[in-house]
Parts: structure tokens; C-alpha cells; sequence
């Protein structure tokens, strides 16, 4: 009699392990998409091989902040992920290293020292739908400074990075 009480409730707790499971799944695989990380441009917010949940739904009811980290679509239709920097409307200017907002500078931590200024070494206008992204290790990020890349629109911003998953040790919440 007690080794079918033990038995019942081991395969009750692992039907609702696999329910909590199943559960988990559908809400990630529905909702959200998965990245990996490729590069150091991130670091050391985000590692070369981190795989990250990318909130694809957020931006539908609000508006991208300064400071998300996004995916995004490049222009040759590979996705990057980087740090949103300035907003639409605003004018960005790189001068020894910083960053200037509407010729306000920008304090933050998240920034590694900015040694090359690229295109933002003259104000960048941003439009109604840009934004201006930077990588937080900027001496190894390819991002709005340079021409190739240049301002991202609004419409190319797949969606937030929100949560690391993998590896293990490193799981966190990205922001």
C-alpha cells in the first residue's frame, strides 16, 4: 500500500513537471525568439555564444527607450543585437570619447570609452523612425558610427533583449 502512495505521487509530480514544462515552451516558442550572440561588440553586458529571449511583442504597445538592448535587422538581413543610444528627433555627437545628446552629454556606465567617433564625429540628425545604436565595448563594435550601418529604423527593430537563457551561470535579466 505505501509503495503505491510513493508511486502515485512521483508520477504526479512529473506529470506536473511536464505540464509546467510544456507550458513553458509554448510561452517562450509563442511569444518570444531566441538569439545567439555573435561577437564582443556587447560585452561585457552580452559574451560571444550567450543565447538570449528576444521580446518580440513589447515594442507593439510601447515605444523603444534609451538604453534597450535590441535585435535588429541589418541591411543585408543579418540580425545584430546593440544598446539603443539615441532616440528620434534628437542629434548625436561624439567629442573626446563621449556622447552628446542634443548636445547634452550622456552619463552612463554601460559605454566602454569611445576612441573612434566615425560619422558622429559631426552632429547625426536622427529622424522620426531612427535610432542611434552603439555596442557597449565600442573599440569592437560595428554600429551607427559607421556608414555601412548608419541610423536604424524603427521598422527594422525585431525586438527587446530581455533575458539571458544560456549559459547557465550567466542567467539574467538584460537591461
Amino acid at each position: 500500500m505505501k509503495e503505491q502512495a510513493i508511486l502515485q505521487k512521483w508520477i504526479r509530480n512529473l506529470v506536473d513537471f511536464i505540464v509546467i514544462l510544456s507550458l513553458a515552451w509554448f510561452v517562450v516558442h509563442s511569444f518570444f525568439s531566441l538569439a545567439r550572440v555573435s561577437g564582443h561588440s556587447m560585452e561585457p553586458s552580452l559574451s560571444a555564444g550567450d543565447t538570449v529571449l528576444v521580446d518580440e511583442f513589447f515594442y507593439q504597445f510601447k515605444k523603444p527607450k534609451r538604453y534597450d538592448v535590441v535585435l535588429f535587422q541589418k541591411k543585408d538581413k543579418s540580425n545584430n543585437i546593440k544598446r539603443i543610444i539615441g532616440l528620434p528627433g534628437e542629434t548625436v555627437i561624439i567629442q573626446n570619447g563621449r556622447v552628446y545628446i542634443n548636445g547634452t552629454l550622456l552619463e552612463t556606465d554601460k559605454l566602454s570609452p569611445i576612441v573612434l567617433e566615425g560619422v558622429a564625429k559631426n552632429p547625426v540628425e536622427l529622424g522620426e523612425n531612427e535610432y542611434f545604436l552603439l555596442g557597449d565595448n565600442t573599440d569592437s563594435s560595428e554600429d551607427s558610427r559607421f556608414q555601412n550601418m548608419g541610423n536604424i529604423q524603427e521598422s527594422q527593430i525585431v525586438g527587446r533583449v530581455w533575458f539571458r537563457i544560456f549559459p547557465f551561470r550567466k542567467i539574467s535579466l538584460i537591461g
